[in-house]
């Protein structure tokens, strides 16, 4: 059941953060407004992040820890890229956009991971 919820939690926060994205982020255009249209592309990114992120972390391990794991934000740009490529009602038109929009779920992953990790 934490695994839903878990899920869940995700899915609102890349809907928040798609949705301040696109109202706020020059070049990162959100072609549907309503809510369905956000929460599908957000539950896409959360796909995303729980399959294809883990694969990004394991083949950039080398650059993640040389870089001090400043090699993270490359790994959120390439989901954010791959993101932009499979979704047709997502565009990310230019670089700045694509570096402001993997700054902003950089900091909506930290804030996640922190929030939903296990205290023991």
């Amino acid at each position: 059941m934490r695994w839903i919820s878990r899920i869940v939690v995700a899915v609102l926060l890349n809907a928040l953060g798609l949705w301040v994205a696109a109202a706020y982020i020059p070049g990162f255009v959100l072609a549907t407004g309503d809510v369905r249209g956000i929460a599908t592309i957000a539950f896409i990114l959360t796909v995303f992040n729980f399959v294809l992120k883990p694969i990004l972390k394991l083949v950039l391990g080398p650059v993640i820890v040389l870089t001090l794991g400043f090699g993270l934000i490359l790994v959120n740009a390439i989901v954010l890229y791959v993101l932009d490529t499979v979704v047709k009602d997502l565009r990310i038109e230019t670089i700045p956009a694509l570096i402001y929009g993997t700054l902003l779920f950089t900091a909506i992953n930290f804030v996640f991971h922190q929030a939903t990790a296990r205290k023991n």
